[in-house]
């Protein structure tokens, strides 16, 4: 299962915010993830794809090295897509501005978890927000610099796992993440603690990732793609390897029912579950995302929730 990325995940970093004012980003400490090698091609020469468990510690280190191997050929070729200060939630191109699933951000302390190059963090902080975009991938945060250096719009950056984020309880009233940390860790129900830990009460989490659905079909964007052959109670994670048997790339799968109890769990309120509808006009193929698919099968789901 192949995510959209450009938003990227967790992994144990150093926890030092930056202003943006440095040159590079941190580059991290001992383990590290994020979202989706190989998003719109075929496995690297060597690479095998599989299903088998793989712990918490395998899945961060491996997750993190490709993200901070490909940061820059994946920002060259979806750049364009996700924009440099724009929050577009899925391929189905939903994108804030339309969708309105944030509400009004102006004055408010926002968090973007798994943020890739920030675009997200960046157009909320133009909407009057202080934020902070936090991301496990030094090479990531690399191309964030590049933005905000083009855009003149930095925004603080942090590294850092999104199990264990660095920061205060009860720091902001927003968090969002856009195909970001949540389906490439381990424990996914710690990062719904962490982001419960650090909103303050009423705080609000809005989270898009690939929908559960999808784990029963073939990441094909063609015909082949509409026939299941998976199944969806089946939660061994999705593996790449290279031909010594490393862990290059690992995705978990959690049912719908699984993130509500996580959230729930949390201490989270669901308000919504949003499931986007592939829009007319939109041609464009991205993994397994494709018009053909989306005509037929969600492609994404997101999560709005509150604290009490």
């Amino acid at each position: 299962m192949r995510p959209m990325g450009g938003q990227s995940t967790s992994g144990r970093q150093d926890g030092v915010v930056d202003d943006g004012a440095d040159d590079g980003a941190d580059d991290g400490a001992d383990d590290g993830g994020n979202g989706g090698p190989a998003a719109d091609g075929a496995l690297d020469a060597g690479t095998t794809a599989g299903y088998r468990a793989v712990d918490a510690g395998t899945t961060v280190r491996a997750n993190r090295g490709w993200w901070d191997a490909e940061a820059f050929g994946y920002m060259a070729e979806h750049g364009t897509f996700l924009g440099d200060a724009d929050l577009t939630w899925c391929p189905e191109r939903l994108r804030e501005d339309e969708a309105h699933l944030l509400g009004d951000v102006a004055r408010l302390d926002v968090l973007e978890v798994g943020c890739g190059a920030a675009q997200g963090a960046r157009w909320v902080a133009g909407q009057g927000a202080r934020v902070v975009a936090a991301d496990l991938s030094a090479g990531m945060l690399r191309e964030a610099r590049e933005l905000d250096r083009a855009a003149r719009t930095p925004v603080p950056l942090l590294q850092a796992d999104a199990t264990r984020l660095p920061l205060a309880d009860g720091a902001f009233d927003l968090a969002f993440s856009a195909y970001g940390a949540v389906p490439f860790v381990a424990d996914s129900a710690a990062v719904m603690r962490e982001v419960a830990r650090v909103l303050r009460p009423g705080g609000r989490w809005v989270f898009s990732l690939t929908h559960p659905i999808r784990w029963v079909f073939p990441d094909d964007p063609g015909p082949a793609g509409l026939t299941a052959g998976f199944p969806y109670f089946d939660r061994t994670p999705y593996v790449e390897s290279s031909e010594d048997g490393t862990v290059v790339y690992a995705e978990h799968h959690r049912t719908v029912g699984d993130r509500v109890r996580e959230l729930v769990a949390a201490g989270f309120v669901l308000d919504d579950l949003v499931e986007p509808e592939w829009p007319q006009g939109h041609t464009q193929t991205w993994g397994g995302w494709s018009p053909e698919r989306g005509r037929v099968l969600p492609g994404t789901a997101i999560f709005r929730c509150h604290l009490p």
